[in-house]
C-alpha cells in the first residue's frame, strides 16, 4: 500500500471538521430544546450568566455551550468582554421558527438516526428491514419541521400554480387528500389557503395522525373541511378527488407502484396527482454534492430500510430521480407526466390519469 502522505493530511482534517459537527448534532439539540438560541435572537451581547439566567439554565453548563457554539462559528465571541451573540442570520437557521430556512428540524432527525444505528447494522446483517413506526420519536417532528419551512414558502405561492388548473378548482371547492400526510403541515397549509376546499390526510402512522389532528384544532379548522385518518398508500378512503399529493415520501413506500395505482383510481378523471420529491439527478454521479450526501445518508437510515419493511420493498432511495418516479407513475396506469417546478431541495411532478 502506497501512501501520499498529502492525501492523508488533508483528509485527517477533514475527519477532524467532521468529527466537530457530529458532536455538535446533540449540541445543537439542546439549544433548541432549552430555548437557548431563541433567547439569543435579538438580545445582543450576553454573558453566560445574563444567557442562564434568561433560560434558567446553569451558568457553567452554558459557559461550555457557549465555548462550543463560538468554536464552530455558530455564535460570535468577544474575548475583551466575555460575551457572546447570535447573529441575525443564525437565528434565521436555528431559532426563528416560521423562518423559511430553518433547520431545527434536521438536528432532529440527525438524533434518531444516532439513537437508531443498531437498528439500522441489524437490517444491513439480516437484510430485513426497519419500519417508519419502529424508529425513535425525535424522527416524527424532526422530519415535520425540516419540510414545513420549505412547504410554507413553496406549496400555496410556487407548487400547485405550477399545476395545470389545480388553483382555480381549489378556489371553487374541491376534494383532495394528502397521502403519507405525517403531522399534516402540508395539508394544513393548502386547507388554510383554500377555504372552499375539502382536505383529507392520510399515513399508516397513528402516532403522526394524532398530532395532525391537534395541529387542525388548534388551528380552529373544522372536520367539515380538514380531517385525518389512519389509511395506507395503497388503502386509503374516498374517490372523486380532485388532487391527490404526496409528500417527500413516495419513495419510502414499499410499493409505489400500488400506491400510485390506487391513486389514479381515487382520482377524479381530471385529477392531478402531485408527488413532491427530494432533488436528485438520474445519477450517482451528478449527486455526489452537498444535497445529495445529506439525502443518501437519509436514505440509508430510515428511507430505503422503512421500504424493505413493507410488501415488495422497493426501495427506491431518497435519491432515486426524475426517470424512476417516472417509471413507476406510468407503470401505475398514468398516461401523462411532467416536470412541473423544482426548488435546491425538491422535485414536483404532476401526472393524470
Amino acid at each position: 500500500m502506497h501512501i501520499d502522505q498529502a492525501k492523508l493530511e488533508a483528509f485527517m482534517g477533514r475527519l477532524l471538521q467532521e468529527m466537530g459537527a457530529a458532536m455538535n448534532v446533540g449540541l445543537v439539540n439542546i439549544g433548541d430544546q432549552l430555548g437557548l438560541y431563541k433567547a439569543m435572537t435579538g438580545a445582543g451581547w450576553l454573558t453566560p450568566a445574563e444567557l442562564a439566567a434568561k433560560t434558567e439554565t446553569d451558568e457553567r453548563y452554558i459557559l461550555e455551550w457557549l465555548s462550543s457554539q463560538a468554536a464552530g462559528q455558530f455564535v460570535d465571541y468577544d474575548p475583551s468582554t466575555g460575551k457572546f451573540r447570535l447573529p441575525d442570520e443564525h437565528a434565521m437557521a436555528l431559532a426563528i421558527e416560521e423562518s423559511p430556512c430553518n433547520v431545527a428540524g434536521a438536528y432532529n432527525v440527525i438524533a434518531s438516526t444516532i439513537k437508531d444505528q443498531e437498528l439500522i447494522a441489524d437490517a444491513f446483517r439480516t437484510g430485513r428491514g426497519v419500519g417508519w413506526h419502529e424508529h425513535h420519536h425525535s424522527l416524527f417532528a424532526g422530519t415535520d419541521r425540516f419540510f414545513r419551512p420549505g412547504y410554507r414558502t413553496h406549496l400555496v405561492n410556487e407548487w400547485l400554480p405550477a399545476l395545470t388548473g389545480v388553483v382555480d378548482k381549489l378556489n371553487q371547492g374541491a376534494a383532495a387528500a394528502d397521502v403519507g400526510c405525517g403531522f399534516g403541515s402540508s395539508t394544513l397549509l393548502m386547507a388554510q389557503a383554500f377555504p372552499k376546499s375539502q382536505f383529507f390526510g392520510f399515513d399508516y402512522h397513528d402516532g403522526s395522525i394524532e398530532g395532525a389532528r391537534r395541529r387542525a384544532a388548534d388551528a380552529g379548522i373544522g372536520a367539515h373541511r380538514l380531517s385525518f385518518e389512519v389509511a395506507s398508500a395503497k388503502a386509503f378512503p374516498g374517490s372523486a378527488y380532485s388532487l391527490i399529493t404526496v409528500f417527500d415520501s413516495l419513495h419510502d413506500m414499499g410499493d409505489p407502484v400500488g400506491a400510485a395505482r390506487h391513486i389514479r383510481q381515487a382520482l377524479d378523471p381530471d385529477g392531478v396527482f402531485m408527488i413532491v420529491e427530494p432533488f436528485a439527478y438520474d445519477s450517482l454521479e451528478n449527486n455526489i454534492n452537498p444535497i445529495g450526501r445529506m439525502f443518501y445518508s437519509a436514505s440509508t437510515m430510515v428511507c430505503t430500510p422503512g421500504s424493505r419493511a413493507q410488501e415488495v420493498g422497493l426501495a427506491l432511495g431518497a435519491q432515486a430521480g426524475e426517470e424512476k418516479i417516472r417509471g413507476v407513475v406510468m407503470a401505475a396506469g398514468f398516461t401523462r407526466f411532467r416536470r412541473a417546478t423544482q426548488t435546491p431541495f425538491n422535485l414536483v411532478f404532476e401526472a393524470r390519469p
